[in-house]
């Protein structure tokens, strides 16, 4: 499993419209191939910051199957006004750690 993490700036006085924009956005996502699933979380000390959380079977899950699909340009064209500056996106593998004592 890989979670990918972007943390998400959008312009001021456009929270409501990115909100309304991100839910039909996440329809996109959730239907790709090698999704898992996401959340959306909001800052509580700067309002205009977000986290997305979303969880793909593969990387190139998320990096071919996700971003080089016909579907991203919808997703492209719903969001990325929206973002100032362009998202930081960073993907990460668990862990294996031993059981704790």
């Amino acid at each position: 499993m890989v979670l990918e993490i972007a943390h998400l700036t959008i312009r001021p006085g456009q929270n409501a419209a990115f909100e309304h924009a991100f839910a039909q956005a996440q329809q996109i996502i959730a239907s790709m191939p090698g999704y898992l699933s996401h959340e959306l979380g909001h800052c509580l000390e700067r309002p205009q910051d977000y986290v997305l959380l979303v969880r793909w079977v593969t990387l190139e899950d998320h990096e071919i199957g996700f971003r080089q699909s016909a579907r991203y340009q919808d997703w492209k064209q719903l969001l990325h006004h929206f973002y100032d500056p362009f998202p930081t996106v960073l993907h990460f593998g668990p862990v294996a750690l031993p059981a704790p004592a």
